[in-house]
């Protein structure tokens, strides 16, 4: 009875702790169109987070391009599919490996240093004192840092393609050998625009949503405690990284289940 006991409970404030992280979603959406007034603030974001994770998404994406190549030639040439390298290797980026690791890295990097801002600004009674001078902090604060993350995922993500592209490119042509035409032309010829690098970037928009909100979140209602900031900035990342390789199952099977 113990068990069930507890379980109960255990249940009961899951249910009430993602209740809590639906209404605190749901007054983000709506101060948002008060936030894009100050449009400059939304900008200033922008920039800001996308140059928190800019160097660390070069640096994996140039890295995972090298990988990829060499794993994708060993695997093709037992089956005198070598011709095929440009092109596997492309859909692979921008369907898969661009989103979601760069929704991974984004997670580690810029959405635990909004965690630890937000919290910090709450553990200084910032935020408090925007609420005493009328001042909403959710549009004032929080609602330009998530119209930010939403829109610099995106442009991350095809930054990290692109250069995972470009890197496969290096290994395969200049150390492997393969012919450099052939890499590009069925590269093009194989990939739409739409369906491949369209439904990429709309899945790292998704996965910009999902990590933006659960970092604010988690910062706005941490405890204003140095040990408090700094739970939060793990849970952030847990979270996060969960939510986001559990949505991109679901939009995978949405966007690529049929030809």
């Amino acid at each position: 009875m113990n068990f069930v006991a507890a379980l109960g409970a255990r249940t009961l404030a899951m249910l009430q702790g993602l209740g809590h992280a639906a209404a605190f979603f749901w007054e983000l959406l709506r101060v948002l169109p008060g936030a894009l007034r100050r449009f400059y603030l939304v900008v200033h974001q922008i920039h800001a987070i996308g140059n928190r994770s800019l160097l660390i998404i070069l640096a994996s994406g140039m890295a995972v391009g090298f990988v990829l190549a060499l794993q994708m030639y060993y695997a093709l040439v037992t089956y005198g599919a070598t011709e095929s390298l440009g092109l596997i290797v492309n859909l692979s980026l921008v369907r898969e490996l661009g989103p979601v690791v760069t929704a991974l890295l984004f997670a580690g990097r810029a959405g635990t240093s909004l965690t630890a801002e937000i919290g910090l600004m709450k553990a200084g009674e910032q935020l408090a004192a925007m609420e005493l001078m009328a001042v909403d902090p959710r549009q004032r604060v929080l609602a330009p840092r998530f119209i930010g993350g939403i829109v610099a995922m995106p442009l991350l993500a095809a930054m990290f393609s692109a250069v995972g592209i470009l890197g496969a490119w290096v290994v395969a042509v200049g150390l492997i050998g393969v012919d450099g035409g052939n890499f590009w032309s069925i590269m093009q010829s194989g990939v739409d625009v739409w369906r491949d690098v369209g439904n990429g970037l709309v899945k790292a928009a998704v996965f910009g949503v999902i990590c933006t909100a659960v970092a604010l979140y988690q910062g706005y209602e941490t405890e204003a405690t140095p040990e408090g900031v700094a739970y939060a900035t793990t849970r952030t990342v847990v979270i996060a990284s969960l939510g986001v390789l559990g949505m991109d199952f679901v939009l995978t099977a949405l966007m690529f289940s049929t030809p």
